[in-house]
Order: C-alpha cells, then sequence, then structure tokens
C-alpha cells in the first residue's frame, strides 16, 4: 500500500521519491501497487491514468515477483520502467519507488 508519510528519499541524486510498499507474501500485486503509488502521486484517478499494459505487461510484473520470491527468498530483484511521466522501480522485497525522471543538464 501507498506510504504518503514517507514522500521523500534524500537521495544522493537529489529526486524526490515516492515510496509504496506492497506485501507479495499476502497476495497484494506489484502492478496494483504501481498504479496506487502513481495515482496518489499525482492526484488522478486510477481509471484515469494511461493503462499500465501499455508500458509492461502487469501479468508479467505480478508473475516476475512472485518466481523471484518462490526462487531466490532472500534475494532482492528490481524491475525499471517509465510510467506517467515517472521513473518506477518495482522491488521483489515489496518496494515500489516512485521518481521523477533525472533530466540532462542544458547545454
Amino acid at each position: 500500500m501507498p506510504s504518503p508519510d514517507n514522500p521523500t528519499d534524500p537521495a544522493e541524486t537529489g529526486q524526490t521519491t515516492y515510496l509504496a510498499t506492497f506485501d507479495p507474501d499476502a497476495g497484494e500485486r506489484a502492478s496494483e501497487a504501481v498504479i496506487t503509488a502513481v495515482a496518489d502521486l499525482t492526484g488522478i484517478s486510477p481509471i484515469e491514468l494511461e493503462p499500465l499494459y501499455d508500458v509492461v505487461d502487469p501479468d508479467a510484473l505480478d508473475s516476475l515477483v512472485a518466481h523471484a520470491r518462490r526462487a531466490d527468498g532472500a534475494d532482492t530483484h528490481e524491475l525499471q520502467f517509465s510510467y506517467e511521466g515517472y521513473d518506477v522501480d518495482v522491488r521483489t522485497d515489496g518496494q515500489v519507488r516512485v521518481r521523477e525522471p533525472s533530466t540532462p543538464a542544458s547545454a
């Protein structure tokens, strides 16, 4: 579930990071956590967002998390993609991090 009480991560890049969590062991889906986190961050209703399947297959994302949890247990894997103009990192430990994309320095 999203954690709006911890919306920033003072990363070395200086980017603001929105952190959401989901519990894969309780059957919560990573794909739903991504949609909820981006909706909360943008203030846009989840049904008004671009379909997640336009950028990543939601079933494949959920299967990847489930498989990694079964196969590796303690190891954490991460999948990164862009969605709704944000950089999204989904970790198999149940974390979703949403960041504004880094912008290249102007010349």
